[in-house]
């Protein structure tokens, strides 16, 4: 019935969303709270054991791959198992879920819920109306959905962070280093992705601090995972006369195609030195070790609010690897002196009230939670 019903929504997700029961599925302790009666550690759900939770996770490519966006969601999978002290047994993957199929995404999660698992992270930005989906199917299991902006308050919730803060700093170190004033950009997403297009931006306020000159291109492959898509977005940036090649993609390929070029690299994800170290200045990278370690022991610790996660560089959520030896001289410093200031509060890259101009003309604001409605490129920023 199970694999019946996993098929029977995968193609209702084409038209409209099904509503049904649980049924007897594995939960995260009981719902207490979803009847007003919250549990003893005033969490919506009932504690579970250490020994006992399992947590799930979905992936969107292989941690094997050993850099980009999955191998670092699983690093933060990894943080978490030793930071709480779970039995690999705990943890179950499911890797190389295409966030396009349909069928794939919601075998993958009815899996996780037939095998055990009382919170389930599900990590791909295309996985959002299927967790949606789920979660209302299996109201005692908790789904939480890494970017997105969906969530039900309850079993169901989005984390992100404020990649904004990390963007802007890589953003000094492109504008710092580039002679030809063209910098590429390799974006998986055009303007209508809200968290592709506020990184863009943020990057290049970065670059414009610095050198007011220079000029971001973007060139978009309309993928979050295209490993040969990303390296030929790249290969077209480099042609262009960019001499910087930064990405908001999930491979270490436009890092590569810089090096091949004899051209430089701002890194996504994890650090880019590990495999492009003749063309890496800097990487955007998070640890979100941060945020699975404290999910999970919520769970355990029977504290779950049902609330959304937006972490920043203040909690460690968001980083940025030290400059390497390709920056410029003063790189490090320039960066250091801007990180400082957000660190203390004193300034921030979106705050809300400051206003920026577009490449169209417009003046706009906007605050960084709700970098979902970012629609707009900065000034210095051309379509490629």
């Amino acid at each position: 019935m199970k694999k019946l019903l996993s098929l029977l929504l995968s193609g209702a997700m084409a038209c409209t969303l099904l509503t049904g029961c649980g049924g007897d599925t594995p939960s995260a302790g009981s719902q207490a709270g979803a009847e007003g009666n919250p549990s003893a550690s005033g969490g919506l759900f009932e504690a579970v054991p250490k020994d006992e939770i399992k947590v799930g996770v979905v992936h969107i490519s292989n941690p094997a791959e050993g850099t980009g966006y999955t191998y670092t969601h699983d690093l933060g999978i990894q943080g978490m198992q030793e930071n709480l002290g779970l039995s690999d047994e705990q943890i179950i993957r499911k890797n190389d879920i295409d966030d396009q199929d349909a069928t794939k995404i919601q075998t993958a999660l009815e899996e996780l819920v037939e095998e055990g698992c009382n919170i389930i992270f599900a990590t791909s930005w295309g996985y959002m109306d299927y967790v949606e989906q789920i979660a209302a199917e299996y109201p005692e299991v908790i789904f939480c959905h890494g970017t997105g902006y969906k969530s039900n308050g309850s079993n169901f919730t989005n984390y992100f962070g404020k990649i904004n803060q990390a963007r802007y700093l890589s953003g000094i170190a492109a504008g710092m280093k580039t002679e030809s004033n063209k910098i590429g950009y390799v974006a998986a997403q055009n303007n209508e992705n809200g968290e592709v297009t506020s990184g863009i931006d943020a990057f290049a306020m970065g670059v414009e601090s610095v050198n007011p000159d220079a000029k971001v291109y973007v060139k978009v492959t309309g993928s979050w995972f295209d490993p040969e898509g990303e390296g030929q977005a790249a290969k077209a940036l480099i042609d262009m006369g960019c001499d910087v090649i930064a990405q908001h993609c999930d491979t270490a390929n436009p890092a590569l195609e810089a090096q091949n070029a004899g051209v430089y690299a701002v890194g996504y994800n994890s650090d880019m030195t590990e495999k492009a170290p003749g063309s890496t200045l800097t990487s955007v990278m998070w640890d979100w070790s941060v945020y699975y370690t404290q999910a999970v022991q919520s769970v355990i610790d029977g504290t779950w609010t049902g609330e959304n996660y937006f972490g920043d560089m203040a909690d460690g959520l968001v980083t940025l690897a030290p400059c390497s030896d390709l920056c410029a001289e003063g790189t490090q410093e320039k960066i250091d002196e801007v990180k400082n200031q957000i660190l203390s509060g004193e300034w921030d890259v979106f705050d809300g009230v400051t206003e920026y101009q577009t490449n169209d003309g417009q003046t706009v604001t906007l605050l960084a939670e709700d970098y979902g409605s970012c629609n707009w490129y900065y000034r210095n920023v051309e379509l490629a």
